[in-house]
This record gives structure tokens, C-alpha cells and sequence, in this order.
């Protein structure tokens, strides 16, 4: 029955009930780290609030706690944010699969199907935040709640100021520079990493510079593999020419900054052939400048210091885990 009032309150007709019902079992899978872009798995996020969790170990102030798993070296709060963790990361993609119906055109299909793919869209994506809410009640702790409450707020911030920009006509020549782009990349790809790790600390009872400690490794890692995932166009020995890129990715703003925003402008304006923008020219344009490898070396930069933030655990497996993730991340040979 809640089902069906769900169902009924979003217009979707009670016989595409069963539809729906294996849509929420596909999202619960998703969560279960079956979520992929075809070339990487994408449950970083809890992997790392594991590994971090295991490197730290028990604090002196919780080590009698019945609740440690000796075998694992986790508490069983600690996997519980993992999971939450990625519910919430899962959640936002399912979101993000909503398509914008007023630039859809007759080769994409039928607007009914899209209308009900977004409806479908938006049911499971709350569907699983509504998990993860309850996940955080369950662990009891209020600072814990507050860390991933606000992580959902930077999320939403940094999405509606994405959707904001890219509604304006002449977003293709905005202006950011690279530490705007650094503050906006914290609040959609850092904020929950970074305060993941802060809350599996705190969950341990381990002091507030161990977790500070977390929280820059779970910054600067998350701002390293944003910054290698938006490499990728411009580092790929095969690219192919139709291949689009995000005008506002790391290699881009720092390309923009050498040249100056006129001389942008202008390049942007060399590389539109019949009202089109040709991203291989573009490409090849950029390449040729300085953002590339200035980009590079951001991302080992961050890596650095995400690597700074791991000397305060002790020597473990775990913590070479860690280290390899970001040694994979920052190497481009």
C-alpha cells in the first residue's frame, strides 16, 4: 500500500507498480558496488571510508568497545557509514540521470518513456536517501548526523550552482578561476569523502586531530581523482574527435588563466564551425597551452598532501592501500 500512495502521488499508473519495484532492487544493487562508467568501479567512497577506518584502529578512549571487529579491524558503526556513504553518492547519481525534457528531440524517443524514466529516476534516488537518513539515525550519534548533513547541503550547493551556470546562454565563456573551481569541486566530489573519513574517526572516539587528519585525506584525494578524471580527455593516446569535454574542468580553467579571458574568448570563437563548437580543434588548442601540465602537477600537488595527511597513522596495510589509491590516481606515465 505505501507503495501504491507513492506510486499514485507521482502519477505513475498502479499497473507499472512492478516496473518500479525492480528499478528500487536495481538501485539497491547499485549500492552494493555494481555501479560502474565501463572502465572504473565507482565505490571509492566507501572503500576509503573502510580502509581510513582499519588504519586508524581503535582509540585508546574506545578500545574495551564490544562492538570492534577484531577480525576485520572495523567497528561495525564504521562499515554502517560506508554503506551509507555510498547510498548517498548512488543517490545523487540516480538524480543526476533525470533528463532535461525540453532538449530532448524526436531521435531520443518518446516523451512519455523519458517522463517516466525521470519519475522512476527521482523515486529511487530518494528512495535510497530515505535508507541513508535512517542508516545515520541508527548509528546514534549526533556529530556524526551533523558531518553527513552538511556534506547533503554541499552537495546540493554545489549541483544548483553547476545547474545555474550552465542555464546561462554565455556559460561557455563564464569566467572561473582555478580557485573557484577548487571551492566547487570540494562541494560536489570532496565534501562527502572528506567528512566520511572525519565521521569514521569520530565514530571511534579517535581526537579531533586524527580526525582533521581523515578529513584532509578524504579532501585532497577526492580533488586529486577529480582533476585525473577530467585529465583523461586531453592525456587518452586515443581520443576520438566527436568526444565533448567540460569546459569548466581543471585542464580548461587553468588554460583560461595563462591566456586571459579575451584571448579565451577568442579561441572559443576560432573553434565554432557552423554554430557548433569543434571540441578536436578545442582540444588540440589547449593541449598546446600550459593548462595540461599545470593541471597535472595540481593533481600531484593535492595528492601530496594527501599523502601528508596519512603520516599521522601508523605503518599498516590498510595505509599502504590508501597510498596506492592516490599513487594510482596521480600517475600519468
Amino acid at each position: 500500500k505505501p507503495y501504491a500512495q507513492v506510486v499514485h502521488a507521482s502519477g505513475v499508473h498502479l499497473q507499472q507498480l512492478e516496473a518500479l519495484a525492480c528499478l528500487l532492487s536495481v538501485s539497491l544493487s547499485l549500492c552494493l558496488g555494481f555501479v560502474h562508467d565501463t572502465r572504473h568501479n565507482l565505490q571509492l567512497r566507501g572503500l576509503v571510508v573502510l580502509l581510513i577506518s582499519k588504519a586508524a584502529g581503535p582509540s585508546r578512549m574506545n578500545a574495551s568497545c564490544q562492538d570492534y571487529d577484531v577480525v576485520s579491524g572495523i567497528y561495525s558503526c564504521q562499515r554502517s557509514l560506508a554503506e551509507i556513504t555510498e547510498l548517498i553518492h548512488t543517490a545523487l547519481l540516480v538524480h543526476r540521470g533525470i533528463v532535461d525534457l525540453s532538449e530532448l528531440q524526436s531521435s531520443d524517443g518518446p516523451l512519455k518513456d523519458m517522463q517516466f524514466g525521470n519519475k522512476i529516476a527521482i523515486l529511487s534516488g530518494d528512495f535510497l536517501l530515505a535508507n541513508a537518513c535512517n542508516g545515520l539515525a541508527l548509528l546514534q550519534n549526533n556529530k556524526v548526523v551533523e558531518l553527513i548533513a552538511s556534506a547533503l547541503k554541499d552537495l546540493v550547493q554545489g549541483v544548483y550552482q553547476e545547474n545555474s551556470t550552465s542555464g546561462k546562454e554565455n556559460h561557455i565563456t563564464e569566467h572561473i578561476g582555478i580557485s573557484t573551481w577548487k571551492e566547487h569541486t570540494f562541494l560536489t566530489d570532496g565534501a562527502l569523502l572528506a567528512k566520511s573519513c572525519q565521521a569514521a574517526m569520530e565514530l571511534a572516539k579517535h581526537d579531533t586531530e586524527v580526525q582533521d587528519m581523515a578529513f584532509q585525506y578524504g579532501k585532497h584525494m577526492a580533488i586529486s581523482h577529480k582533476i585525473n578524471s577530467d585529465l583523461q580527455p586531453f592525456i587518452k593516446e586515443k581520443t576520438s574527435d566527436s568526444m565533448t569535454f567540460n569546459l569548466n574542468s581543471a585542464p580548461v580553467v587553468l588554460h583560461q588563466e595563462f591566456l586571459g579571458r579575451d584571448l579565451w574568448i577568442k579561441q572559443i570563437g576560432e573553434a565554432q564551425e557552423k554554430g557548433r563548437l569543434n571540441y578536436a580543434k578545442l582540444r588540440e588548442t589547449i593541449k598546446a597551452g600550459k593548462g595540461v601540465t599545470s593541471a597535472i602537477d595540481l593533481c600531484r600537488y593535492h595528492g601530496n598532501k594527501a599523502l601528508a595527511a596519512l603520516e599521522s597513522f601508523p605503518p599498516s596495510e590498510a595505509r599502504s592501500a590508501l597510498e596506492n589509491i592516490v599513487f594510482a590516481v596521480t600517475r600519468f606515465s
